[in-house]
């Protein structure tokens, strides 16, 4: 059943643009992910989380993107593929795993 009453609470509340523009800033220094928060108050502890992390450093990153881009343009990772109609039956929702290894 829904709740059909507003959030109240300022915390309840989804979290802004400018914390999710921040969130994302922030996790992209430090070289890490995250879980999308569902309130303001979830996405003001992240921040508060990842300001306490140090950034990765630049050279990193963009070793780790480059990396990633070669991988992708040589068509690397196809091992992690789903093969249709040989690992999985159905469609959407209904897909199930058949069982096969390769």
């Amino acid at each position: 059943m829904t709740d059909h009453h507003p959030p109240t609470q300022p915390a309840e509340l989804p979290p802004t643009a400018r914390q999710q523009r921040y969130l994302r800033q922030l996790a992209l220094q430090r070289g890490i992910s995250f879980a999308v928060p569902k309130t303001r108050a979830e996405a003001s502890r992240a921040i508060d989380t990842l300001k306490r992390r140090r950034p990765e450093p630049l050279a990193d990153r963009r070793r780790e993107i480059r990396a990633v881009q070669d991988d992708m343009a040589r068509n690397r990772g196809e091992s992690a593929k789903i093969r249709e109609g040989v690992e999985t039956t159905g469609y959407g929702s209904s897909a199930t795993w058949t069982g096969g290894s390769s």
